[in-house]
């Protein structure tokens, strides 16, 4: 059977349609109360029901793509040399000239943790328990998806140069740089398990799930980044939207603030806010000593695959046309 675009959508819709059913009539030991306004809950189904036909449609589009996929998997390996160059060079290049170089993945987030648990615990008089690991718990996450997406952003604008003069698959350029951002967070956790330590906080065996969330965010950005990516080639203004984006984001993720000082009617809302759901998620294991629930995995799997997937799909289907707009 020869997949057209006609084809595609036809069973894109059938999916949606299908994962929305099965999704909405999962029972509560699954997707929790759904409280007395079924409003509230439909959103979140309707979100999830559309990532997994993406995701769904793509592993499609991938099985009938066979030499495709084939093709780009013995690309990236003729040039995985020069992606691990990029990472070095990248973290390098972020200490040089400085006189404490990596000792600022640990001091950076430190301080800041020390000056948010300062203005929001003292003065804002949040009552939270281990406050500085709570803040820093956050901080882990959103400073990773941040920072790893803001610098992939202008990746294949930087490498222009390197673009007109040799081929290699650009792709490569995003994910050095979320490849870089992910090697800081290693030190930044460091940071993170001394701050654990230092305040007292009970060491339970739900840490060793830690990795998950971890796994988790890292392909949401790397979806993200790939898009972004992508996108700036086209719309230089992008680069200064996405710093608003971002802090109205950072805002809107229980980073500095108690999750109960949220709404009731809003959470539902929140729910839609990836970084919410990764950022609890880590909490979950790392603070808590709680096992996140199959729909809490669906919710947090569904959307680190759809980012993927539609970023890496826009990337692959929009390179081409880079070197005009160089």
């Amino acid at each position: 059977m020869v997949l057209t675009k006609k084809r595609l959508v036809f069973i894109a819709f059938a999916l949606l349609a299908i994962f929305f059913i099965l999704l909405l009539n999962l029972p509560e030991s699954v997707v929790g109360h759904r409280g007395d306004n079924i409003l509230l809950f439909i959103p979140q189904i309707l979100f999830l029901a559309i990532t997994t036909s993406i995701v769904a449609t793509i592993i499609i589009v991938i099985i009938f793509k066979k030499n495709y996929v084939k093709s780009q998997i013995f690309t990236f390996n003729r040039y995985k040399h020069y992606l691990r160059l990029l990472i070095k060079r990248d973290f390098i290049t972020k200490y040089r000239k400085s006189i404490l170089g990596v000792l600022w993945s640990f001091l950076n987030p430190l301080l800041t943790m020390l000056v948010m648990t300062f203005v929001f615990q003292h003065l804002f008089r949040f009552q939270i328990d281990n406050f500085p690991v709570y803040v820093f718990s956050g901080q882990l996450i959103f400073n990773f998806f941040q920072e790893s997406t803001t610098l992939a952003m202008n990746s294949v604008i930087a490498s222009e140069g390197v673009i007109k003069k040799v081929y290699m698959p650009k792709y490569i350029f995003p994910l050095s740089r979320v490849l870089s951002s992910l090697v800081n967070m290693f030190f930044t956790f460091i940071a993170f398990m001394l701050v654990f330590i230092f305040t007292g906080s009970e060491f339970y065996w739900t840490m060793l799930l830690i990795p998950i969330p971890l796994i988790y965010i890292f392909v949401f950005s790397l979806g993200v980044a790939m898009l972004l990516s992508s996108l700036a080639v086209f719309f230089r203004d992008l680069t200064y939207l996405y710093g608003v984006f971002t802090l109205l984001l950072m805002f809107l993720t229980p980073i500095i603030y108690p999750v109960d000082i949220i709404p009731e009617q809003f959470l539902g809302v929140y729910g839609l806010n990836p970084m919410f759901q990764f950022v609890q998620y880590f909490r979950y294991v790392a603070m808590w000593n709680t096992v996140p629930d199959l729909w809490t995995n669906m919710v947090c799997i569904g959307l680190a695959l759809s980012s993927l997937c539609i970023g890496t799909f826009v990337f692959m289907r929009q390179q081409d046309k880079y070197i005009l707009s160089l």
